[in-house]
């Protein structure tokens, strides 16, 4: 039985102000399907590498927690398509991936895999302790099944014609053009992927996670007890599933890729990967164990331990319902203190995408950025899809690196260790007395750690990374208005305050920029002889000592040039051309009789207001007036407009289409929109301002 409210309320009241022993940090398992891009890292692996750097610098026990995703559909499928094994696909992304985070800095305590022996014992006990437990409950139901291959059908491995929109090519959990999730029955006109055949029904039996009888504990620990201390996106994501009921949800699907099924009469049954994935942190944190002969329980088990989990917005539901059930069901495993999951990061203003490759992979940016890891690292936490989708472009990339990172903490640095090799031969000047500007400067100082580490602890990686760049600002401001250059001809005295001063400035920003810029921070030590700084020492205005030598000042970043910029958004052009030329247009449609074009009303008309659907990826509920009416009508766009954004838009309507229901919702016509060859949907909209009603002829 699950615990009584009670129970739950005292064991999951918000705790932070509670101090915890330890820390265990998971980063979402990336799918060994492919290679890393800039959204990946953007969304996920960046900002939990900045918050375990900033804990580590705390002294604070940390068990950092990545792997590989190795199981699931999109496996098989890539496998079948190249005429490999999966286990041959994800060895090779594995390796891929787990380099190109060693290459970033991203400081993994132990970077696993699901497909090692050790996660696929780990995922079994675990099913079985809710098996003998009776956690679970049994259906048998009928699926397809291939009678040409002897395969029972994944969803993926379905397709047919979407019963909402009339699509061609739905799948058989999803539809990709207006986004409504499916079951396999409901589609018309079913095929198999594997043979191109019209699959069978059969019956199987499986075993089902009762996420219902989970809704009362899971009001209580997140609805009631999260609504302050998460992040509004979360936390709305997860009332919104709540609120609209939970259902149980399979634990086992008929494949032959995967963690068995460890009980009898499962045999061609493995764990579904949305179960065995998430077990994929306990079971990285068991292999850490081996390695360094600690005990992994207490990061897992010990109510002292604060556990996170940071992820993208696609994987809320997982980490916020599903994961903590299993855990919960389970009996033995705390549950997260926090889930600050991101937003999406586009490019240049186009949603990323793997499968037209419209995207940044990390492993050719070093090949033509080579040593300026700290740059992206900077950009995308300058530009974090923090509280909402964010779009990356080149422009701003080179802008950021530029005119920030080198114009103002690379300026500051250089101009501070040149002056003292140039005066002082090197060593850091003594200070006889402090004028009125330079004390200020000093109190300043010391309210910046407090300031980015006040921002950390709330999880907000943008605001911390501003303010030490404003660090930066504060040792340049004083450097130009103070000019040395010029006073050391007539006061060398006050030259060696206005150095020392700089001096611990710099020595501080080479701490507190650490968790953001890991290699520039590791340079910028070595150059002014001092280590082993902890971010106690951060704030104190005697990190370099009197006397003290330095090493010759080195360029921290340089000037990235228009041509390099140039070279990339080519590729990104090169790259939309073979999407195009891959895709040409669709060829006409049978040809209509002009009666029936006369019997579609096509409207100019005004949104008024926009909301997202729950529980979608690209659906949003519309108000629309058009002319004759006010109206709702349900599009599938929101993969590509936000719903703030759309509000005023004049668009194009069908309005005598026939009414339809897209999840529950009554949809009054259909806004019109072009589909260009990348699959971007856009507006079909009146060039110049006509009012609501007027007829499209």
């Amino acid at each position: 039985m699950i615990h009584s409210l009670m129970e739950a309320s005292e064991k999951t009241r918000p705790t932070a102000m509670k101090k915890f022993k330890r820390h265990t940090i998971t980063s979402a398992l990336p799918y060994a399907n492919g290679p890393i891009h800039i959204g990946h890292l953007a969304g996920v692996y960046v900002p939990a590498d900045i918050y375990a750097r900033y804990l580590r610098m705390k002294d604070e026990d940390v068990l950092f927690i990545g792997g590989s995703d190795e199981h699931g559909v999109p496996i098989t499928i890539k496998a079948r398509n190249e005429g490999l094994k999966p286990q041959q696909i994800v060895d090779r992304y594995h390796e891929q991936i787990k380099k190109s985070f060693e290459d970033f800095g991203i400081s993994f305590d132990v970077y696993s895999r699901t497909s090692a022996p050790i996660h696929h014992e780990t995922a079994s006990d675990f099913f079985k302790k809710l098996y003998e437990d009776g956690k679970f409950i049994e259906k048998t139901n009928q699926q397809y099944y291939d009678e040409e291959t002897s395969h029972f059908l994944a969803d993926r491995y379905i397709t047919g014609t979407c019963p909402h929109c009339g699509h061609d090519k739905a799948y058989g959990d999803q539809c990709e053009n207006c986004g409504t999730s499916l079951s396999p029955l409901e589609l018309k006109d079913p095929k198999s992927a594997l043979s191109g055949n019209t699959p069978v029904l059969k019956e199987t039996k499986h075993w089902y996670l009762p996420l219902d009888q989970y809704e009362d504990w899971l009001d209580e620990w997140i609805i009631k007890g999260h609504k302050k201390d998460w992040k509004p996106n979360v936390y709305g994501q997860v009332k919104s599933w709540v609120d609209q009921g939970l259902k149980p949800r399979a634990v086992t699907r008929d494949l032959d890729w995967g963690v068995e099924v460890p009980v009898e009469d499962a045999s061609g049954k493995v764990l579904y990967v949305w179960f065995d994935a998430p077990i994929g942190y306990i079971s990285a944190s068991k292999e850490w164990s081996q390695t360094t002969g600690k005990d992994w329980e207490p990061y897992w088990k010990d109510a002292d331990t604060k556990m996170l989990h940071f992820i993208g917005k696609d994987n809320i539901v997982f980490h916020c319902i599903i994961f903590p059930a299993m855990l919960k069901a389970e009996g033995s495993y705390i549950l997260p203190e926090n889930v600050p999951a991101n937003e999406f990061l586009n490019l240049e203003n186009d949603k990323i995408s793997t499968s037209r490759n419209w995207a940044v992979w990390l492993h050719e940016y070093l090949e033509d950025f080579p040593g300026k890891q700290d740059v992206l690292r900077y950009v995308l936490t300058a530009n974090a899809p923090e509280t909402k989708d964010n779009d990356f472009t080149w422009k701003d990339f080179q802008a950021r690196n530029n005119n920030e990172l080198l114009a103002i903490f690379g300026n500051l640095v250089n101009r501070t260790l040149v002056l003292t090799h140039k005066y002082f031969g090197g060593k850091v000047p003594e200070i006889s007395s402090l004028d009125e500007v330079s004390s200020k400067v000093l109190e300043e100082l010391k309210t910046y750690p407090e300031k980015i580490a006040k921002s950390m602890d709330a999880y907000r990686f943008r605001e911390a990374l501003g303010e030490m760049m404003n660090l930066a600002r504060l040792g340049n401001k004083y450097l130009t208005d103070k000019e040395p250059w010029k006073l050391i001809k007539t006061d060398e005295e006050q030259v060696k305050v206005i150095l020392n001063v700089s001096l611990q400035i710099v020595a501080n920003l080479s701490v507190v920029c650490e968790p953001f810029l890991p290699f520039t921070a590791n340079k910028l030590q070595q150059m002014l002889n001092i280590g082993d700084l902890k971010w106690a020492d951060a704030g104190k205005a005697d990190l370099m000592k009197v006397g003290s030598q330095i090493n010759k000042a080195e360029l921290l970043f340089d000037r990235i040039e228009d041509q390099q910029i140039e070279a990339q958004k080519q590729r990104l052009l090169d790259t939309k051309k073979e999407n195009e030329e891959a895709a040409p247009a669709k060829p006409e449609k049978d040809s209509i009789s002009f009666d029936d074009f006369m019997k579609m009303d096509i409207r100019t008309a005004t949104i008024l207001e926009a909301e997202k659907v729950a529980k979608t990826k690209k659906l949003l509920k519309l108000k629309v007036d058009t002319g004759i009416d006010q109206r709702t009508i349900v599009s599938g766009i929101a993969e590509y407009y936000a719903a703030e954004d759309i509000i005023g838009k004049k668009v194009s309507v069908l309005v005598n289409l026939a009414p339809r229901k897209l999840r529950g919702i009554e949809s009054q016509g259909m806004i019109l929109m072009a589909e260009d060859r990348d699959g971007k949907l856009c507006f079909v909209s009146p060039t110049e301002d006509v009012s609501d009603g007027s007829e499209i002829k």
